[in-house]
């Protein structure tokens, strides 16, 4: 087991992965924006009172706000942070006003809306495609090398060298594929097509929930089939099939981690389960322990899901703009200020009570509500 790392190297660590990923969203946001002619009034890393900043030859503000879980670029034209339209822009003189964001068409605001996640994105594939690139591709092929004693698989008729070619329709490719495929639902009867001795025939079977330590000792729970990997062969990558290869990867966390909201929405998932910048951090600290390769594969997949969950068409969120932009432009007009405004109000509540949520779910994974639970007990 691994010594759980302290305090101090954990806060530099969880900097280390967040800051990174805040400037590289933002900074897609910003270079877009110029290259559409929009300028940018402030870059911020962080929220709240500004600790150091300078101001550059175009006028734009960068500055590192003092509580770093996130940051915004505000173009001109923009009342605050999530980029509603002031209400004097339309006053600025003509010069003026082309270069603020909300005097764009509709075209150039959802570029410069959509460049943030998508810059998290292809952030996360170089990384990913770095990683093939230089240590090559771990290749285990979705065969059974051993199945589990009164398991979901031994049950539903499995044997060692079956070659597990789909469940429930989803392809899979390599054996990375299955874990991906069941993890998060256990209990749901599943369609596995198998391929033995030349010919596939169908099994149903229900994956079992299980705990598990990862290497610092802490418990997770999972769903399992029972069926063990056979060896895992090196592939070598090119250099012009790494994108390709950190592209694949990437799809598939992204796929996952849309599976697993959508266990959250359908309540097949509690909500116990979100954690939040809390257990980044100490998810942070424990990657960074494991060397400079675990810490910026962690940094890849926290990109990933910080694109992911930008798109998502919540109000405040990038998705909730381009939500907005998408009525626009289906009905030649923007939506009604009131309209928006309320939107806003419902974006803010619900991110304020996410947070809440999971900052809980933080807390309490550290142990911090058992230990009150005992202090008053």
């Amino acid at each position: 087991m691994l010594e759980t790392p302290g305090f101090a190297f954990t806060i530099l660590a969880f900097l280390l992965v967040l800051g990174p990923l805040v400037f590289v969203h933002e900074y897609g946001h910003y270079i877009v924006g110029r290259w559409c002619g929009v300028k940018a009034d402030t870059f911020s890393i962080g929220f709240g009172r500004k600790i150091l900043g300078w101001t550059d030859k175009r006028g734009t503000e960068w500055k590192i706000g003092w509580l770093p879980l996130g940051g915004y670029v505000q173009f001109a034209g923009d009342r605050d942070a999530v980029s509603q339209p002031d209400a004097n822009w339309q006053q600025l003189p003509a010069e003026e006003k082309s270069h603020t964001f909300p005097a764009q068409p509709v075209w150039k605001r959802s570029l410069i809306v959509a460049a943030g996640p998508v810059t998290n994105f292809i952030f996360a594939i170089l990384i990913l495609a770095g990683f093939a690139w230089m240590g090559g591709k771990p290749v285990t092929p979705p065969v059974a090398g051993g199945i589990e004693v009164g398991s979901a698989a031994a049950s539903a008729g499995l044997r060692i060298g079956d070659r597990i070619v789909a469940i429930d329709g989803r392809p899979i490719e390599t054996f990375g594929d299955i874990p991906m495929a069941v993890a998060h639902r256990p209990g749901e009867a599943m369609q596995v097509r198998i391929l033995r001795s030349g010919s596939e025939r169908t099994v149903e079977l229900t994956p079992r929930l299980v705990k598990d330590k990862d290497p610092f000792g802490q418990e997770y729970e999972r769903a399992i089939i029972g069926v063990a990997p056979p060896a895992q062969e090196l592939q070598p990558v090119s250099l012009l099939e790494a994108p390709a290869v950190g592209l694949h990867q990437t799809w598939q966390i992204v796929r996952q981690t849309g599976e697993v909201l959508g266990q959250f929405l359908t309540g097949r998932r509690s909500i116990k389960d979100m954690n939040g910048p809390v257990k980044i951090a100490e998810i942070s600290g424990q990657a960074a322990t494991l060397g400079i390769a675990s810490l910026i594969f962690f940094i890849a997949l926290i990109s990933i899901n910080l694109g992911f969950i930008n798109l998502l068409p919540l109000p405040m969120l990038d998705g909730g703009h381009l939500l907005f932009f998408a009525y626009e432009a289906v009905r030649r007009r923007p939506a009604p200020p009131q309209v928006q405004e309320w939107a806003f109000r419902f974006g803010f509540a619900a991110v304020v009570t996410l947070m809440l949520v999971v900052t809980f779910n933080d807390l309490g994974s550290l142990g911090l509500w058992d230990g009150i639970a005992r202090l008053i007990g």
